[in-house]
């Protein structure tokens, strides 16, 4: 609280050095919903980036029959939000990290048998 009763802002000095700035008042990184909403973000841009920088570095490396060969490989990737379910500390970002990436590839999965359906249907 500042002086005059109200919340502290941006602007108000909060004791640092100056190294670095403030965080915003809005920003609470303790809050219980935090590490939730950041988990499962991260677990649906990790399902999306990673495949796809993964075979366009080997694509890019490799010829594309080594490329197609090694892409199984990026399940690899998966160790590590599995690996974060060990330390307590960074146990529920992991949890739902996972929980991102699952229904990510739930959602994907669908979509493609839902139009692959509609394509044979159509076709029939």
């Amino acid at each position: 609280m500042s002086e005059s009763g109200s919340a502290p802002t941006v602007d108000e000095d909060d004791g640092d050095d100056g190294d670095s700035a403030p965080e915003p008042s809005w920003w609470n990184r303790s809050h219980p919903t935090f590490a939730g909403l950041v988990g499962f973000f991260t677990g649906v841009a990790f399902v999306i980036v990673v495949p796809g920088v993964y075979a366009a570095v080997l694509s890019l490396l490799l010829g594309d029959s080594t490329a197609q060969r090694l892409f199984p490989l990026v399940l690899v990737a998966l160790l590590v939000p599995l690996a974060m379910l060990v330390p307590r500390k960074t146990r529920r970002f992991a949890q739902f990290m996972l929980l991102g990436v699952v229904l990510t590839a739930v959602v994907i999965g669908l979509t493609t048998a839902l139009v692959i359906w509609v394509l044979v249907q159509t076709q029939g």
